[in-house]
């Protein structure tokens, strides 16, 4: 065992099974607490909304002793109650303003969106806070943007011009000053209703031609941000240029198909970079995996015990579990020697899995 850690934040099962997998001891304060992450973990703490995370951690921290502090998405600005692995929050703070990020990708001078004035349209109109990119919206007129303001009660928001292209990210691994791409991923995105482009799955290796421009740019990004461990820099692809959009300073949502593509274990590359050691080399995908977020098209209760299709699923509810509509319900996976056959795959597993979603 190579140390207790606790990995806290919105969602953690796939850092927790990293972890687990990397031979340390796991607990984790999470907002799901779905029946697979208690396979990793010795002990967990649910809590409903961000606001009841910094007591959630107490309640667990008086039960265990930890080595290290893992935060997830949500739990970046706490502070830490063991020694830190990964970004500080000073660090962190600065990427979870997408203006502030936009400035520093503008001090690099690095591609980025153009912002936009208050009366140019189209927009995308994205609120300065916050992950997944689900409130992210295409404003054409004045009107809808009064109505975005309006359904998210007026958030302090960027406007930035539209690049058309491929969503996606560079996961990397860096240790505060130098920094190396593992892999270059697809983002699947929801591609429809108000959370259209909310994320919702990964295809892990990209083939987009403009790849190792986007891993070069990436390498660049993650070695000035000062973050340490692994961070994901997303960008938007197009023919003609790639464009940086965010920095993700934690562990990304694309960890299972990186791992499952690479070969390789995430957390430990995570440990090593926060403690200065870096690859030598970017590895060198050995398949292509892919992972898709289902979502319930309706209020519906889940009533069959997803566990038995575990060779192919995660984020596996608890039976009996209720969802409303548009609400996450469990993520599939597809694998293969191509991107064809691993999205094959993926069909296969989906049409499975729906089966009990009816």
């Amino acid at each position: 065992m190579r140390g207790r850690l606790l990995v806290a934040g919105f969602a953690t099962r796939h850092i927790a099974q990293s972890a687990n997998r990397a031979g340390f001891e796991v607990c984790a304060v999470d907002h799901f607490c779905d029946q697979d992450l208690a396979w990793y973990t010795q002990d967990r703490e649910r809590f409903d909304d961000l606001a009841d995370l910094p007591a959630a951690i107490e309640r667990i921290c008086r039960r265990n002793r930890f080595d290290f502090f893992v935060p997830a998405s949500g739990a970046e600005m706490i502070p830490p109650p063991a020694p830190l692995l990964g970004t500080p929050a000073d660090t962190a703070a600065r990427f979870l303003d997408k203006l502030e990020t936009q400035r520093f990708f503008e001090s690099l001078g690095v591609t980025v969106p153009r912002l936009l004035p208050d009366d140019e349209y189209p927009a995308m109109v994205k609120p300065r806070s916050g992950a997944g990119g689900w409130r992210n919206a295409v404003i054409r007129t004045g009107a809808e943007m009064e109505s975005w303001k309006a359904l998210y009660e007026n958030p302090p928001y960027i406007r930035q011009e539209i690049i058309p292209g491929t969503a996606a990210s560079v996961c990397c691994v860096t240790d505060g000053s130098r920094a190396v791409a593992i892999a270059i991923n697809e983002q699947i995105l929801r591609g429809q209703g108000e959370s259209a482009f909310g994320f919702s799955g990964s295809i892990t290796p990209s083939e987009h031609p403009r790849g190792r421009e986007m891993a070069d740019m990436a390498e660049r990004i993650a070695a000035a941000s000062g973050c340490r461990g692994t961070i994901g820099i997303d960008f938007v692809a197009g023919d003609d240029r790639v464009a940086a959009i965010e920095v993700n300073p934690r562990f990304q949502g694309t960890v299972d198909t990186v791992e499952m593509a690479c070969h390789a274990s995430l957390f430990c590359l995570h440990y090593d970079a926060v403690r200065g050691n870096l690859p030598a080399c970017r590895p060198k995908p050995c398949e292509v995996a892919v992972r898709s977020i289902l979502f319930a098209d309706r209020d519906m209760t889940l009533k069959t015990d997803l566990r038995a299709l575990k060779e192919y699923v995660a984020d596996i509810p608890w039976p009996g579990t209720f969802f409303e509509k548009d609400q996450a319900v469990v993520s599939v996976y597809g694998q293969g020697p191509d991107r064809a056959a691993a999205l094959a795959m993926l069909d296969k597993h989906i049409s499975s899995v729906r089966q009990y979603m009816r």
